[in-house]
């Protein structure tokens, strides 16, 4: 399976060693490719995300508006992607969310929790997340 995360802005200190810690356990478990967009207005962050994204492909966004749902939530949702073989994006958006056509093209909009996060914490959270989900998939116990 093939995840892309496809980010709004550079990961940055002190979140860059977390990342980066994420990203070598989730390779173990899926193909990982990260894209970082540059930060600018919601419109140019928009055009320049939904050109990333292939039309074939499932797209999950984080939106606080999204709905929550537990590990074991995200755990059936990765099996049915990983079932279908599409690949999976993951969009994170920047300081100021996402505009509404990218939420319109997500097959799922995921919220991390009621409160606001920082988008570099965010990306944290949901790597750590995606490879938590592969855990229960794989029905392997889980220690992080």
């Amino acid at each position: 399976m093939r995840i892309v995360l496809v980010c709004v802005g550079k990961v940055r200190r002190p979140f860059e060693d977390d990342v980066a810690h994420y990203e070598r356990l989730l390779a173990r478990h899926a193909r990982l490719e990260t894209v970082e967009l540059s930060e600018s207005d919601l419109d140019r962050e928009s055009t320049a995300i939904l050109k990333r994204i292939p039309a074939d492909a499932h797209v999950w966004v984080l939106d606080r508006e999204g709905r929550m749902a537990s590990s074991e939530d995200l755990a059936v949702l990765l099996e049915q992607r990983r079932t279908e073989g599409r690949d999976l994006y993951v969009v994170i958006g920047g300081p100021f969310g996402l505009a509404d056509p990218v939420r319109d093209r997500a097959h799922e909009r995921l919220s991390l929790g009621p409160v606001t996060l920082p988008h570099q914490l965010a990306r944290v959270v949901a790597l750590e997340q995606l490879f938590r989900a592969h855990k229960i998939v794989l029905g392997q116990p889980y220690h992080y």
